[in-house]
Formats: C-alpha cells, sequence, structure tokens
C-alpha cells in the first residue's frame, strides 16, 4: 500500500514539477527578451544623444568650420523618427517618420509638408508630450532631449524605431506562443493518457471475457456429459469433480479481477511452492510438445505476496511462452536469492524479442500477436511493481534463441 501510494504520489510530484519548468522557461524567455529590448532602448537613447550633440555644433559652427563629420553623424540616423522643435511647438527639422502622405526623400522642414501630414507631425508632438511645458516634459521623459542652440532652448524629440517598437511586442507574442505549446502538449499527454487508459480498459474486457470463457466452455460441456450419462455413477462423479474445478478456476478469475484497482492484500508464501501451484492450471492445457523444467534450490524462499495474482503472472509468462513457441518448444523456471532480493528466470526456446523492443512488450496495446490484444505482461508489470513492490524487465534474448524474463522481488528475512 504505502509502494502504490509513492507511485501515485510521484506521478502527481512529476506533473507538478514538469509545470513549473515549463512556467520557469516561459517566465524567462519573456525576462531575456525584456533585456534585450531595454538594451536595445538604451542604445537608441545613446545614439539619439549623440545625433543631439552634434546637431547643436553644427548650429554653432562658423562658416570656415570643417562640418562634413558633423553631417556624416546626422545622416546616419535613418532608421530612429526624429524631429526638432522650439519650446513654443513650432517643429524646425525631421527625419524618418511615416507620414499618412508620402513625402520625397528630401524633405526634412515643416514648410515641405503638406497641410495634412503638417498636422499628422503636429499631433504626434503635442500627444507625447501630453500638451505639457517641453521643459517639464524633458525632465522626465527620455525622449526629449534639451538642445541648446545659442542663447535658445530647442528640443529633440525621438520616438522608438520600427525594430525596437516591434521587438516591444516580442515578449508577448513568446509569452503567448509558449502558453499555447504547453497547453498543446498538456493536451497531447491527456489524450495520449486517456487512448492507454482506453486501450487497457478494452484489454481488460478481452481478457476477461478469455479467462471467463475455458472454465464456461468446460461447464457446459460436463453438462452435455451429465445429460448424457444418466445412470452412470462413475461418469458422474468424474463430471462433478471437473465441475467443481472449473467453478473453483471462476471464483479465481473473480478474486483476480477484484484486486486489480485496489491494494491486494501480501501474505507470507513460499515462492518455489506457488510457482509449482501455479502452473498446474497451465500443465493440462501446455501442449505436450512443450516441456516445463522447474530449477530450484533445497531451500524454498519466504516472499510476501498475493498468491492469486502471483498465479496470474506465472499463468501470464508461460502462455506468452508458449505462444512465442508456437506450440513446441522448452521452459525453464530458474529460482535464486540474493543479499536484498529473490528473483525468477523465465526462459523460452521460442523466436525472441529485438532489442529495441525490451520495455516496449509492457506497454498497453503492444503485441506481436495476430490475434492478442497487448494486455497480459502490462497486467504483469504492474502486478508485480506497483502491487508486490517488485520488477520484472526482460533478462535477455535473442531472435531466434529465446527469451529470458527475470522477476524480482523484495527479499523477507
Amino acid at each position: 500500500m504505502v509502494r502504490l501510494r509513492q507511485i501515485i504520489d510521484n506521478r502527481r510530484a512529476g506533473r507538478l514539477v514538469l509545470i513549473i519548468l515549463a512556467m520557469a522557461a516561459i517566465v524567462a524567455f519573456v525576462l531575456i527578451s525584456n533585456s534585450l529590448v531595454k538594451d536595445l532602448a538604451k542604445q537608441e537613447r545613446e545614439r539619439m544623444d549623440i545625433w543631439a550633440q552634434a546637431t547643436e555644433k553644427l548650429a554653432l559652427a562658423q562658416p570656415d568650420e570643417d562640418i562634413e563629420f558633423l553631417l556624416s553623424i546626422i545622416s546616419q540616423n535613418n532608421s530612429i523618427p526624429v524631429m526638432v522643435t522650439d519650446t513654443a511647438f513650432n517643429i524646425l527639422q525631421f527625419r524618418n517618420f511615416n507620414f499618412p502622405e508620402a513625402v520625397s526623400a528630401d524633405t526634412y522642414t515643416y514648410e515641405q509638408l503638406s497641410p495634412a501630414n503638417q498636422q499628422w507631425i503636429d499631433r504626434e508632438l503635442r500627444a507625447a508630450a501630453g500638451n505639457r511645458p517641453l521643459a517639464e516634459v524633458a525632465a522626465g521623459n527620455d525622449h526629449f532631449i534639451p538642445l541648446r542652440v545659442g542663447i535658445e532652448i530647442q528640443y529633440i524629440y525621438y520616438e522608438d524605431s520600427i525594430l525596437l517598437r516591434r521587438l516591444s511586442y516580442y515578449p508577448y507574442v513568446q509569452l503567448v506562443v509558449m502558453i499555447l505549446l504547453v497547453v498543446i502538449l498538456y493536451s497531447a499527454v491527456v489524450y495520449s493518457k486517456r487512448a492507454e487508459q482506453n486501450r487497457v480498459w478494452v484489454g481488460l474486457s478481452k481478457e476477461t471475457a478469455h479467462q471467463l470463457g475455458t472454465p464456461i466452455s468446460s461447464l457446459m460441456a460436463w453438462t452435455d456429459l451429465l445429460r448424457l450419462s444418466e445412470g452412470d455413477a462413475d461418469a458422474t462423479a468424474e463430471a462433478a469433480a471437473e465441475m467443481d474445478k472449473d467453478v473453483k478456476r471462476l471464483s479465481t478469475i473473480a478474486d483476480r479481477f477484484s484486486k486489480i484497482g485496489s491494494v491486494p492484500e501480501l501474505k507470507l508464501e513460499y515462492l518455489n511452492a506457488a510457482i509449482t501451484r501455479s502452473l498446474e492450471y497451465m500443465r493440462s492445457r501446455i501442449s505436450g510438445k512443450v516441456s516445463v523444467n522447474l530449477h530450484f534450490p533445497a531451500d524454498d524462499f519466504p516472499v510476501k505476496i498475493s498468491l492469486s495474482l502471483f498465479e496470474w503472472v506465472m499463468e501470464n509468462l508461460t502462455k506468452n511462452a508458449v505462444d512465442a513457441m508456437e506450440g513446441a518448444g522448452r521452459i525453464d523456471i530458474t529460482t535464486g536469492e540474493d543479499s536484498k532480493k529473490v528473483w525468477i528466470d523465465i526462459s523460452d526456446t521460442g523466436r525472441g524479442i529485438p532489442r529495441k523492443n525490451f520495455k516496449r512488450v509492457f506497454h498497453p496495446g503492444f503485441t506481436t500477436k495476430k490475434r492478442g490484444w497487448g494486455l497480459g505482461l502490462t497486467l504483469v508489470k504492474r502486478i508485480i511493481e506497483e502491487y508486490h513492490g517488485g520488477r520484472i524487465y526482460v533478462l535477455r534474448s535473442e531472435p531466434g534463441a529465446g527469451t529470458t524474463f527475470r522477476i524480482e522481488l523484495p527479499r523477507v528475512n
């Protein structure tokens, strides 16, 4: 019970960890993107400071002074929208604005603009300043830079470049995309889980029908025999004995399925004796061309198991071995122990399993049989690992040479 609770808790913790990691990744991407946008905004501010200084020096330059360098600095700005205005909001020059009406490439002064474009750029400036005095605005807004031209104060106003404006939306677009990705991944996991559960339920239904079919068919046959042998005491006694076995088999099947989904009670049993008992039912239903060989040490091993579920495990593994050998071959069952566990090896001389399928054989729905539904080994794995705290895996296998499954169970001192 503790083991099962730990598995459930681990799965819940795993989902929580995945959600936390996904959210951490989203936050990290947004923070990094915001940092890049801030760095770019800082660079544009520095470029505008240099541009303002060049404009200021150009305005104060003497007629005989070399101004080529200043002109090159000013002309290099071909991406950041910028304008120069006086304190009365009279726009003196501008660059790189997208006007509603087309303007020529050499249009830099207010007087060259059409009335519609003049009204548009006036609104842009006043909206940015909020109709407050420019000196007050420049004290708290990095996009306004004071410019001293002689005794007159002018102001440079610049907007973010198109690239920076686009990048400023990028973190939020990225956030939406990441959230959608997480939702899609979560939906895919939920869908996959539901599909797996559906396969398990379908397989469990078929397994139930299969398990019940054999003893029911047998009971029907014995019932027909009883009708035909009226007055034959020996035949009646034999039929009654066999019917009793089938009824007990039905009881065992019902007990097994009642334990699936609940926590079975584990009782102290002896491993070799439990294996021998589990094979009693299978021996009469295995082809005479299949030999089953037990390799047990002299001393038996005490283990805590649910006997009915453990017998189900052994029956499934034995049946799989017989199917893998196509009704002819050898099955060897060997037990042993070490300091921490006891183990059971179930070997056959069947067709073998490719290495790539060593883990897949335990997945719901995986089967190599034409008429199988791929649930037997899934149930085996659940019974051994979740209910008994043990382990089952493919110890070795070679195509055409056979397979060995190993079961490990906790040792009882």
